[in-house]
């Protein structure tokens, strides 16, 4: 479906096997010392378009060979396992309210339990993940100064873009920065400036990684260097602009408290209002063939819809591996679906079930009325989970689709044409009510509108009221809204509600069906892995672990 696009963006592929035949390090901050000699990689001027396709294909490919055969991340024993948007969404999702998965990996039942150790290889991935994004950006970055592009006598359309391009990179790497930073807290910083192969570096502090990220983004946004991201909306689909980069902000500040133990809420409310007021994004509030404005932002043409800011580029023909929506439409499928009904209602012949919402995450939506409840399947379903691996238990919630707005099978019925929406404008609108409410002085009247411009769309009509406006119905329509968006386990931190037992849910701390206090207030970040504290002396293990 987004063949053009895919080949503008990603590809070729057969340039960057050669770039890029390297896995990554497993510590982030240490360069690999395998990377092509420079000046063999970059002998041709469209070299550093296809080196700059490749920090976006880290997002979504997981090595050079389709979707096995040859991984970026080595010692997983799934390549599948490895891709960067599927280990960010489970380690948001599976220690919640909003999913249990019931593959019977360790790993995964770790996640499901909230009993992680060091050792738990979705942890360790995701930091490797992180590592490779990083490594790749700062390999880019060292190799385009203007005195790299001079000695290679690089043409003038390169040099024209080069700006633009680093300003890209800049960004790639701040947003792997801030996944870490919000999964790990404290890990080393390492730029273009730091050596390759150097002593391996000591880690930075959570406040650290914070200002890194958050002067990074600013830098890039501003307007003051050479090296800027081009204005919200005016960027190739699938590329960054300046708004995802606001919306990366809104968020670092958002959750300040929680990483720096700093409000910032004022700076949220900033940021967000940047990503509305820009004019370039707009809510999708129009029905796309038989689908409703909510739903069409999941479906195989997604890149025609409304109100997506920056999204992962899936391809059915290009970019094929077993993460990302693949993983998404497929382990959510299964029973009462026969083979036909899948093409037909999901353009899939893939259902490896497994995957549920808890009831407790279900009963948020509490009315029919709510466009966003029509993703659950509840026909021949218990929605009461006892048991972690049976997987007949609990609804299904196949948000997304691999079915275009005209109802038809994406390009490939194995690997889908869906792309994953990293952030939409109905995040910022919920950033910027929450950060105001929480006394970041934004518009109170404006947050409700917001707000209900969401619930309208929803098909709710504007049923809040500014006495209904308060933190807890954000958290409730977060999880309306942003459910099975790689958000929940940030907003449950952000509350003072994933660690205790304030709030439980089924598989909480082991417990079926009731759940338990998760034990330990540690467990708000992950460990640093076992394999990247033997690999690298300096880094110390988080606490209680």
């Amino acid at each position: 479906m987004h063949s053009r696009i895919i080949s503008r963006i990603l590809l070729p592929l057969a340039l960057i096997a050669t770039v890029f035949a390297v896995s990554a390090c497993d510590n982030v901050g240490v360069e690999p010392k395998g990377l092509a000699a420079a000046d063999n990689i970059f002998q041709e001027d469209g070299a550093y378009r296809s080196y700059l396709a490749k920090l976006y294909a880290g997002l979504s490919t997981t090595g050079q060979q389709g979707a096995t055969g040859d991984p970026d991340i080595q010692g997983i024993s799934d390549e599948g396992f490895s891709q960067y948007v599927r280990l960010w969404w489970q380690m948001q999702e599976l220690p919640t309210d909003e999913a249990v998965l019931a593959f019977p990996d360790t790993p995964v039942e770790e996640m499901n339990a909230g009993n992680w150790g060091a050792e738990n290889g979705f942890i360790s991935g995701m930091y490797s993940r992180v590592s490779f994004q990083v490594t790749q950006a700062n390999n880019f970055l060292r190799e385009s100064t203007p005195g790299k592009l001079d000695e290679r006598n690089v043409g003038p359309e390169v040099q024209q873009q080069i700006s633009q391009w680093r300003a890209e990179a800049r960004f790639l790497r701040a947003l792997s920065y801030w996944h870490g930073l919000d999964l790990y807290g404290g890990i080393p910083i390492v730029t273009e400036e730091n050596p390759i192969g150097g002593t391996p570096p000591s880690p930075n502090s959570r406040q650290e990684v914070f200002e890194f990220v958050e002067e990074e983004l600013i830098a890039i946004t501003n307007g003051e260097g050479e090296e800027n991201l081009p204005d919200p909306g005016q960027s190739q689909y699938g590329r960054a602009d300046k708004a995802a980069a606001y919306m990366v902000l809104a968020n670092l500040y958002l959750n300040a408290e929680v990483y720096i133990d700093e409000a910032r809420y004022s700076n949220a409310v900033e940021y967000a209002s940047q990503v509305i007021d820009s004019g370039a994004f707009t809510l999708q509030t129009s029905s796309r063939g038989s689908f409703s404005p909510y739903q069409s932002l999941f479906l195989a043409d997604n890149d025609q819809a409304n109100g997506i800011i920056f999204s992962v580029p899936q391809d059915g023909e290009n970019t094929r591996h077993f993460g990302g929506t693949q993983f998404l439409i497929a382990a959510s499928l299964g029973p009462p679906f026969t083979e036909q009904s899948l093409v037909d209602n999901y353009g899939t012949t893939e259902a490896y079930q497994g995957l549920r919402v808890t009831e407790t995450s279900y009963n948020l939506f509490n009315t029919t009325e709510d466009d966003r409840a029509n993703i659950f399947v509840t026909r021949e379903r218990d929605p009461e989970i006892t048991a972690f691996n049976d997987f007949g238990q609990g609804y299904l919630a196949p948000k997304y689709r691999n079915l275009t707005s005209r109802g038809s099978p994406g390009s490939n019925k194995t690997f889908p044409d869906t792309d994953y929406p990293m952030f939409r404008l109905a995040e910022a609108y919920l950033i910027y009510a929450e950060a105001t409410l929480r006394g970041g002085g934004g518009d109170e009247s404006r947050a409700l509108s917001l707000v209900n411009d969401l619930r309208q769309r929803a098909g709710l009509g504007r049923d809040v009221e500014a006495s209904d406006l308060d933190l807890q119905f954000i958290l409730d329509e977060r999880g309306r809204e942003l459910f099975w968006e790689a958000r929940r386990r940030t907003d449950l931190i952000r509350y003072g509600l994933f660690t205790g037992g304030e709030l439980a849910w089924a598989g909480k701390n082991g417990g079926y069906p009731d759940g338990g206090a998760l034990d330990g207030g540690y467990r708000t970040l992950y460990p640093v892995p076992a394999s990247e504290l033997q690999t690298n002396p300096n880094l110390e293990q988080n606490d209680g672990y």
